[in-house]
């Protein structure tokens, strides 16, 4: 009798099934090939800021906007409810180069604060991109890249106001793989290379690699957007193995675990993930 392939990889998830909810969505750049509740629905955290960030260039490349127009760093936003003012906390963003320019009254680029909110994942950066970009232009991007219902970006970071309304982001693993896969296809819906291309860059320069990354040989080139607040944690990758074929994986979760045990629990499903791609 043969031996699945995903033997390990499902042991390991029945093992912390009684833990939450973990997703897993790993393929190609046009296919699924294994899921485990992949359709279900997880806060975005900082998730959202992948499609925020393609939405930025996308409306870049139609000369809607200019990403090299410079932009006044302030904290300061108006909350998608009621127009209340809310503030991002500092305490909470980890990009500090953002912060600097707020100190120092500078301004940034638009390019540079979509590229913070990637790389340093900055709450701070995103919630002035997405001032720029406007929520109409995320869900062009969900829906031009076939993401079902149940993945909505309605709210900026730390907009209490409208959280506390039930205004929410909310993700699932399968819709970030299908982001992330198009992104890696340079699809003409998105805007094609000229958009696809900064991004993946963007994402290859991500700082946040104690989840998918950690998995993978360190000489694997992989692009990632990660997401965390307590109780959740996310990560999508596009993984590019030198001399073989590029896969998909994303992995969200909602359990009772910390911030470090998540982050190592999605490490190892990226490891039995790569194990099962270098047999």
């Amino acid at each position: 009798m043969s031996v699945s392939p995903f033997r390990d990889l499902e042991s390991l998830l029945d093992e912390v099934a009684s833990m939450g909810t973990v997703s897993v969505w790993w393929g190609d750049l046009v296919g699924v090939r294994f899921s485990r509740d992949a359709d279900e629905s997880h806060y975005g955290a900082s998730e959202m800021k992948l499609p925020l960030v393609l939405a930025a260039l996308r409306r870049a490349e139609r000369g809607e906007i200019k990403l090299n127009a410079q932009v006044r760093v302030h904290n300061s936003f108006a909350s998608v409810l009621d127009g209340s003012i809310f503030s991002v906390d500092p305490d909470e963003d980890d990009d500090p180069g953002t912060w600097a320019a707020l100190e120092s009254g500078t301004t940034r680029s638009l390019f540079q604060l979509a590229d913070h909110a990637i790389t340093h994942s900055g709450n701070l950066a995103g919630n002035l991109v997405l001032e720029a970009v406007g929520l109409d232009e995320i869900a062009h991007v969900l829906d031009v890249t076939g993401c079902s219902p149940k993945t909505s970006i309605r709210r900026g970071r730390e907009d209490v106001a409208a959280r506390e309304a039930g205004i929410t982001n909310t993700v699932t693993a399968a819709d970030l793989a299908r982001i992330m896969a198009s992104v890696a296809r340079r699809d003409t819906a998105l805007g094609g290379a000229p958009v696809c291309a900064p991004v993946e860059a963007m994402l290859a320069r991500q700082q946040r690699r104690t989840m998918i990354p950690a998995g993978l040989p360190s000489s694997v080139p992989v692009a990632n957007q990660t997401g965390w607040q307590p109780g959740v944690a996310h990560d999508v990758a596009l993984v590019r193995p030198i001399g073989r074929a590029p896969y998909v994986l994303a992995v969200c979760t909602t359990t009772n675990l910390n911030e470090t045990a998540a982050a190592a629990l999605i490490a190892s499903i990226s490891k039995a993930v790569w194990k099962i791609c270098a047999a």
